[in-house]
């Protein structure tokens, strides 16, 4: 039978990490319409309206700005959305992650 000390042991070992987090970022182009931008950031990021006019400003007067900072698979989804609908909708929209 194990003592005490040897089961805090055991659970002290199987801790796992946290997820390695990853920033996903707009970047601006010429093209892309300043309304299309605010509604990706309140569709995908769920910003409000003025938060989400506070970013797309960034990302305009700066060339890129962070949306949100998630785990890889969430990241790469909200990437993978946003490039297909900026797509459907006729704008080069650019999105990628990278990590935090």
């Amino acid at each position: 039978m194990a003592t005490r000390t040897e089961n805090v042991n055991l659970l002290e070992r199987s801790k796992t990490k946290p997820p390695k987090l990853y920033k996903v970022i707009l970047f601006n182009d010429d093209f892309t319409t300043m309304e299309f931008v605010i509604e990706v950031l309140k569709t995908y990021f769920s910003m409000t309206q003025e938060r989400a006019t506070q970013v797309m400003l960034q990302v305009h007067n700066e060339g890129s700005a962070v949306c949100g900072v998630f785990p890889k698979d969430i990241a790469e989804t909200k990437v993978t959305l946003v490039s297909e609908f900026a797509k459907r909708h006729g704008h080069p929209l650019r999105c990628s992650m990278e990590e935090n």
